[in-house]
């Protein structure tokens, strides 16, 4: 039976794929095989020696110590696209509050309380203090074209934007699934200086942290309003805050918050709200769940973050084994290990080899069961980081067909 911990609150229904009897499932159990975690903070926490995989239910993996599970072997899975759809129509939501102070507007009204029938000339009197511009015909810059990024930028084409976007790490899909009106910036800077709205939907790395700063803001134009529903750390919230103060950016909407952004006017925060619908909770979980039951059971690996994408193409041998190792993505492991499974007799039916980076991964059936003579010998190998054997299901017994005697 494999063993699956939860962090966080996961979707039951998601939860509910995993078949009863053949995996259990809690929040605290014993030498799990995997995890499954929305946003709990896994860079102090002990990470059991048993765990072979990590699921993030969602998209961002900053939760997660990435390197720390590379070097064990451990595959972290994300659920990219699952929680799209939420994103994108908070988004689109972003677009119209940074635009129309309908926050402020509200909470006005709601200050003419006790006014009884004066409150409808009242409120008449003073709407004139909250104009604020369309968005159509206006000119959306979306940086980032991945999932989220492109549902955006056809849904603002949609509203009758004009929209263009920067990708220079665009996807096939993405690109295949991108309005043929919206238009692909040369340069990020190119697409600064020209966007009237900019929308942020890229992930946090060491390249991309605090990229939103006083010299890209140096570049947009005046009045231009920013949305951040990617990660807080993109942007050097100071250099927005004072931007806004400036009325070079006429207003910033983040999905992540601090005291300082809060204290600030025309700043609009909202408690990371992206994807906190049932719908993509759901999704997520589900998306997080079939990849873990695809790797524990095939040893296949789909939408990895620290691992590379790797499919068995046929299924395990019946009365065989696939082993799944990986190993250090340097010369000659491939020969090692074929040596090892041919010294023990064994004949390889299939292999699949791919490598992402400083780490390799192989799936290899042999048409007979491996023991554990063959993994020992495997794991001591120099370079190999982990292995893991999967039966395939045994043989059925040939019927036996007694000789009969002819007359």
């Amino acid at each position: 039976m494999y063993k699956i911990q939860t962090m966080n609150k996961i979707s039951i229904q998601g939860l509910s794929l995993f078949p009863h009897g053949k995996y259990e499932v809690a929040g605290e159990i014993i030498n799990p095989d995997a995890v499954i975690v929305r946003s709990a903070d896994m860079h102090e926490i002990e990470i059991p020696a048993s765990v072979k995989a990590v699921a993030r239910a969602g998209a961002g993996v900053n939760n997660i110590p990435l390197q720390k599970c590379t070097d064990r072997g451990i595959v972290v899975f994300n659920t990219p696209g699952a929680n799209a759809n939420a994103v994108k129509e908070l988004v689109i939501a972003s677009l119209l509050f940074s635009s129309r102070p309908v926050f402020n507007a509200a909470s006005w009204v709601k200050s003419l309380m006790g006014k009884g029938d004066e409150i409808p000339s009242l409120a008449e009197k003073g709407k004139s203090q909250f104009i604020g511009p369309e968005i159509q015909g206006k000119t959306l810059g979306v940086i980032g074209l991945g999932a989220i990024g492109a549902l955006v930028a056809n849904a603002a084409v949609g509203l009758g934007m004009e929209v263009i976007g920067y990708d220079p790490f665009i996807s096939v899909d993405a690109a295949w699934s991108l309005s043929r009106a919206v238009v692909k910036a040369e340069s990020m800077d190119s697409l600064l200086g020209k966007a009237d709205y900019i929308t942020l939907h890229v992930p946090q790395t060491d390249i991309t942290k605090g990229f939103i700063n006083a010299e890209k803001i140096a570049l947009m134009k005046n009045g231009v309003r920013l949305l951040n529903f990617s990660r807080g750390g993109l942007v050097i919230n100071s250099d927005v805050i004072q931007a806004v103060k400036s009325g070079k950016i006429a207003c910033f909407v983040s999905d992540f918050t601090d005291e300082a952004l809060l204290n600030t006017e025309n700043v609009i925060c909202l408690p990371h709200l992206g994807a906190s619908t049932p719908e993509a909770e759901e999704n997520c979980a589900r998306m997080a769940v079939q990849q873990i039951m695809d790797f524990l059971e095939n040893g296949n690996i789909v939408n990895s973050v620290n691992f590379p994408k790797c499919r068995a193409d046929s299924p395990i041998p019946e009365g065989g084994s696939r082993l799944c190792i990986a190993n250090k993505n340097v010369p000659n492991m491939i020969g090692q290990i074929a040596a090892v499974i041919a010294s023990a007799h064994l004949n390889i039916d299939a292999m699949t080899n791919q490598n992402r980076a400083e780490i390799a991964y192989n799936l290899i059936d042999v048409s007979e069961f491996v023991d554990e003579d063959v993994l020992e010998k495997i794991k001591a190998i120099d370079g190999v980081v982990s292995v893991r054997i999967i039966h395939g299901a045994k043989r059925a017994e040939e019927p036996v067909v007694a000789d009969s005697d002819d007359d």
